[in-house]
């Protein structure tokens, strides 16, 4: 009985203490200690920021800026450090068009050209940051001033332009002019940001009869640049046969002239060699010139025969009149120069008995 006393004093003692501790218990503390686990983990997470590789950090602390170029995960000071992130990455905007629905921007996009023409041509430019503190702080919104400069010397450059050049042939000299005036602006203002590259991406007029126009003029003009191009292939293919002709006539024309002139010295000898002989037998050589004369002309000779009643026949060829070839008709002739060479020789011989030397003889046979 004493044991079940002392059991029910210490329950007793126990619920009190649970009791006391009940009365005791304050609801803010609990809220107290959330309250602060929430501010440590919103500092913690305020304090630790990560950059990726295509990205600046610029930190200030009291309003000094410092640029964090290194990628990863870094630490600053919640509330006293402020941290901004820019882009290492080429970036652009369009001018002239809307790149959500591809349509001209009429107000960026429609310019008049130097002959009064009207012409809608619409840009892309690209940039970069090069310097983080200039580009946040030199300016209130570095990207619209180069879109203004950019706006700005577009006009001003096309302006200097006729609308065939900006539409044709003048697309990369007006993107150079441009580039270089708005680079030596973005030198002089200092704002953080370089223009990388600006292009034309389509040029053409506002309206579609004159878009027809000028595509038929370029298509005259390609047909005009095609022609070119064939004539000088027909150039470049007829210089080389005509020169070929000219050198083949030019050899043929001083093989002719050599076979000539060595025809005609040979002539020269051949007569140079009968005049010698002439000189020592004149008579015997005019005999034998005439024989051979005749060898080459009577078998091509046409004979014509008048008969007693006033009639003519021709006998063609020789031979069939004659009744021998005309080897036969040149052996003949030969026998006869021959057979009178010997009379004259004999004459000549017998003539020499009356005082007169055989060349007076043949001198007198000249005469005769």
């Amino acid at each position: 009985m004493f044991k079940k006393k002392q059991n029910n004093n210490a329950y007793e003692q126990q619920s009190q203490k649970a009791r006391s501790k009940v009365r005791n218990f304050k609801p803010g503390k609990i809220v107290g200690i959330f309250i602060g686990i929430i501010a440590a983990a919103y500092l913690l997470v305020g304090s630790i920021y990560s950059l990726k590789e295509n990205e600046y950090a610029v930190i200030t602390t009291f309003g000094v800026p410092s640029v964090v170029e290194e990628s990863g995960i870094h630490l600053k000071l919640p509330y006293i450090q402020r941290m901004a992130k820019v882009p290492k990455t080429i970036n652009g905007f369009p001018i002239g068009f809307n790149a959500d629905s591809d349509e001209y921007n009429d107000r960026e996009s429609f310019m008049i050209t130097r002959d009064y023409n009207f012409v809608n041509v619409d840009f892309y430019v690209e940039y970069r940051v090069t310097d983080p503190t200039r580009y946040l702080y030199a300016s209130e919104n570095p990207v619209e001033i180069l879109k203004n400069l950019t706006q700005s010397y577009i006009r001003d450059t096309i302006g200097l332009y006729d609308v065939d050049s900006v539409i044709t042939t003048g697309k990369n000299e007006i993107q150079a002019s441009i580039k270089e005036k708005i680079v030596g602006r973005l030198e002089e203002e200092d704002i953080g940001i370089q223009l990388v590259n600006i292009t034309i991406q389509d040029a053409e007029p506002p309206t579609q009869e004159v878009i027809n126009a000028f595509k038929n003029v370029e298509n005259a003009k390609q047909g005009k640049e095609t022609s070119i191009n064939r004539a000088n292939q027909k150039r470049n293919e007829d210089i080389p046969a005509a020169r070929a002709l000219a050198d083949e006539t030019l050899k043929t024309a001083q093989a002719q002239a050599e076979e000539r002139v060595n025809e005609a010295k040979g002539q020269v000898a051949r007569l140079n060699e009968l005049y010698a002989e002439y000189q020592k037998y004149p008579l015997i050589t005019k005999q034998r010139m005439f024989y051979e004369t005749m060898e080459e002309i009577l078998p091509d000779m046409k004979v014509i025969i008048e008969r007693s009643d006033g009639s003519t026949q021709t006998m063609l060829p020789l031979e069939s009149f004659t009744g021998s070839s005309a080897g036969s008709f040149g052996s003949a002739a030969s026998g006869s120069s021959f057979s009178g060479s010997q009379q004259n020789n004999g004459n000549n011989a017998g003539s020499s008995t009356d005082g007169n030397t055989p060349a007076e003889n043949e001198a007198g046979d000249d005469e005769e």
